[in-house]
């Protein structure tokens, strides 16, 4: 693989925590309007909460917003360019557990011929308003999330670097996730590192991929506008984390659903019955709530229900999974296949409004509540994907499923960015 370091745009040390934001499209415009604080990113990432509440985010008036935010933000000094390419390590805390990301300019070569490997589709339409926001800052302003085979060099270097003291290190308010951060001025640290990489096989997008088809589009683009292009320009390189893929963790990626599609309750048990092990879960109700306590699926092909105000559990009987198929024993796709399209009548996860899912990190109380408002009429909890099933899947060339991955903690934006 082609990575190297950059000369990046980042805060200085007292600015980082509050410039540091979410990424762009975990927050609605309302929410990133409360989040926002004076110096945040947001500021330049969801430009429409500086205009009148109800602005269309993709209108001419955010994209310029975007462009004279960031130059503000660098005019004020809350954003400052290194001297020297560097790379960089990011740390992410949460429940106890550390993973420990390489920035760096990931290949948009690498991108466009394969070697970084993506597992779900890309809409044009939200790749196109991504590649406005790149074209106009020429800058990636927020990083994307890669995966690599895990290195043990690698991982001796960071854990070398990471013994001094970090440039940022802060709790972010609202999630209380770590965040820590470290230079990598080393000239012959940089030099292994880039060394490193040229012999490691495959990057994998965990999480960005419309960030990162915009980056490597726009950077396809520029290549193709400059008659003396030499693929070492600045242009060809865009803002990734790499992190190792034995310390990434998946979360469960659950569904809810509107109507019964004309079932009764009852029904739609005795309908689950010809594919699922259908077992009413333990009873009892979680501490301080009320609710009952829900069932968190033990396994592949087990699958927890909330449905009439209870939990049950199914197991997808035997027969109804292909082991040597990639994506056919993945359990978004049984649930799909099974339960959604053969039973309640929903074809395409992308645009059906019946549907709706709802990241693991909001916990499985969040689907009780769901259905117990009247929302929806039923929910179903996933078995988390593994990092090998995701591996698996891009190697092959497949795709999966809309809506199958959630990797938690998020990446802040704005600890550095890359400008070309």
């Amino acid at each position: 693989m082609n990575i190297r370091p950059f000369r990046g745009v980042r805060p200085p040390r007292q600015f980082a925590k509050e410039v540091a934001a979410r990424p762009y499209d975990v927050l609605n415009s309302t929410e990133a309007r409360e989040e926002a604080g004076e110096k945040s990113l947001l500021h330049i990432t969801k430009p429409e909460i500086d205009l009148a509440p109800g602005t269309d985010e993709h209108s001419e008036a955010v994209y310029e917003r975007a462009v004279a935010n960031y130059k503000a933000w660098k005019e004020h000094g809350w954003l400052v360019q290194d001297s020297e390419p560097h790379y960089y390590i990011y740390a992410q805390t949460m429940d106890g557990r550390t993973q420990y990301g390489l920035v760096a300019g990931a290949s948009v070569e690498d991108y466009l011929t394969g070697k970084i490997k993506k597992h779900e589709l890309t809409r044009r339409d939200k790749e196109e308003d991504r590649m406005i926001h790149v074209r106009r800052q020429s800058a990636n302003i927020e990083p994307v999330f890669f995966a690599y085979p895990a290195n043990s060099e690698m991982d001796k270097i960071v854990s070398q670097i990471v013994a001094a003291e970090p440039e940022y290190d802060f709790v972010a308010d609202g999630d209380g996730f770590g965040h820590k951060f470290w230079v990598v001025s080393d000239k012959a640290a940089i030099e292994r590192i880039t060394r490193i990489f040229e012999a490691i096989p495959a990057l994998y997008v965990a999480d960005g991929h419309h960030r990162t088809a915009a980056a490597a589009l726009v950077g396809q683009e520029r290549a193709a506008a400059n008659p003396n292009h030499t693929g070492n320009e600045e242009y060809n390189f865009f803002l990734a984390v790499l992190f190792p893929d034995d310390q990434l963790k998946i979360i469960d990626y659950n569904r809810v659903v509107r109507d019964l599609n004309g079932l009764t309750p009852n029904e739609l048990l005795e309908a689950l019955r010809k594919d699922f092990t259908v077992e009413e879960a333990a009873s009892g109700t979680t501490s301080g709530t009320g609710s009952p306590i829900p069932h968190k699926p033990t396994g592949l092909h087990n699958f927890g229900m909330y449905l009439g105000g209870k939990w049950y559990s199914l197991t997808a009987r035997k027969g109804t999974y292909n082991d040597s198929d990639p994506i056919g024993v993945l359990d978004v796709t049984l649930l799909s296949q099974l339960v959604l399209d053969k039973i309640l009548g929903i074809k395409d996860l992308r645009t059906d409004k019946r549907i709706d899912f709802v990241g693991g990190i909001r916990g499985l109380g969040e689907l009780a509540k769901r259905v117990d408002s009247g929302e929806m009429a039923v929910a179903f909890a996933l078995y988390p994907v593994s990092m090998k099933q995701l591996i698996d899947i891009a190697d092959t060339g497949n795709i999966m499923p809309p809506k199958t991955t959630w990797f938690e903690p998020k990446l802040r934006s704005g600890l550095v960015i890359h400008e070309f």
